[in-house]
């Protein structure tokens, strides 16, 4: 756990992957680590977690160190004015792990994006993992690809969350066809490093905010993830 901001209204922290965010729906029963808990430990103050990473992502985490600055932050999110940017690593376009009588996007993408593109679905989520639906809630995303490591066939990509649906960003890339590398559920077939996919979130932007930031800088950002950077040449 590291620390990449604090004041007396939030903390914002570089969550490590392998790592909860908030306790699991079995709770002490979970012998996973939960950031939440461990960061009330260390400040010996109840924290508030204004939006969550999944187990196996890395990056930015924010907490909110009051109630009132809690209710703040989280409407923040409802109403978009939090932009998150989340960087990700995945092999070249491959649809082997999808099953052919569900409906995916097929359409090639083999160049580099010069600019984000929209995509949207309707996302429910299971037990296990997020599917699409006619009466599921709507899920949009600005995806742009990055560039091309053909010697390694990898491809990075930055993901703009703009709505927050479960396993939103995992479910939009494995049905373009570019599963994240170590995400076996979503069908990745690589391997990438234990309890960790591919994916670290690096940004919260919070220049849309036109009231008080309670202290928050504008940006709010954490180092790339070295084990992407490693295979990226």
């Amino acid at each position: 756990m590291k620390i990449i901001f604090s004041n007396e209204h939030f903390v914002a922290l570089d969550k490590e992957a392998g790592v909860l965010t908030v306790p699991s729906r079995i709770g002490a029963k979970d012998p996973r680590p939960v950031l939440g808990l461990i960061l009330q430990e260390e400040l010996r103050q109840k924290v508030f977690p204004v939006h969550r990473l999944d187990y196996e992502v890395s990056g930015l985490v924010l907490f909110a160190r009051s109630a009132e600055a809690h209710r703040l932050a989280s409407a923040w999110f409802e109403k978009k004015q939090i932009q998150k940017t989340y960087r990700a690593l995945t092999g070249l376009q491959d649809f082997s792990h999808w099953p052919e009588k569900i409906p995916c996007e097929r359409a090639p993408i083999s160049t580099e994006m010069p600019e984000p593109v929209m995509w949207k679905s309707r996302l429910l989520r299971g037990k296990k993992r997020s599917y699409e639906s006619p009466e599921g809630d709507l899920a949009e995303t600005l995806a742009q690809l990055v560039r091309i490591d053909s010697q390694n066939s990898l491809a990075e990509w930055n993901l703009q969350p703009l709505t927050g649906r479960s396993h939103q960003l995992r479910y939009e890339l494995s049905r373009h066809g570019f599963p994240i590398l170590g995400d076996a559920l979503y069908g990745s077939k690589k391997i990438f490093a234990q309890d960790k996919i591919a994916l670290r979130a690096v940004q919260l932007s919070l220049q849309k905010i036109s009231g008080d930031k309670l202290g928050l800088p504008e940006i709010l950002e954490v180092p790339a993830d070295r084990d992407q950077e490693r295979l990226l040449k």
